[in-house]
């Protein structure tokens, strides 16, 4: 099998695990409403609609927890590797820590009293 096929496998591979997510998604969220319309079955029919809503929302954030949909690629780009001597590495907050007083930089509160506004 050449390098083409096995990329057309690949491909095709993929597009049937996210319609197998897909497919799990759509039965939590009809299990959610299935669950929400038996749960006002002696109800009117309003309250039985509006149950199943809530029950399918219920089943939509549990199915996207679940499978993980709609989690992003966050970038740690800033945090993976902070400039050296900014003040918000370790080694630097434990260099200064004297100075600023367990503060982080930016963070430390006024010294002495605070300013008057004039005699009262």
């Amino acid at each position: 099998m050449n390098l083409e096929g096995q990329d057309t496998v690949f491909r095709e591979l993929e597009l049937t695990l996210l319609q197998m997510r897909m497919l799990a998604f759509l039965v939590l969220v009809l299990a959610g409403a299935l669950a929400g319309w038996a749960m006002g079955q002696d109800e009117a029919l309003a309250t039985r609609l509006v149950l199943a809503a809530v029950g399918a929302l219920v089943g939509a954030a549990v199915g996207g927890a679940l499978l993980k949909i709609g989690r992003g690629q966050v970038s740690r780009s800033l945090t993976a590797n902070p400039i050296p001597g900014s003040g918000v590495t370790s080694e630097d907050l434990a260099a200064n820590y004297w100075r600023d007083k367990g503060h982080p930089p930016f963070m430390k509160p006024p010294e002495g009293d605070p300013p008057s506004r004039g005699p009262d």
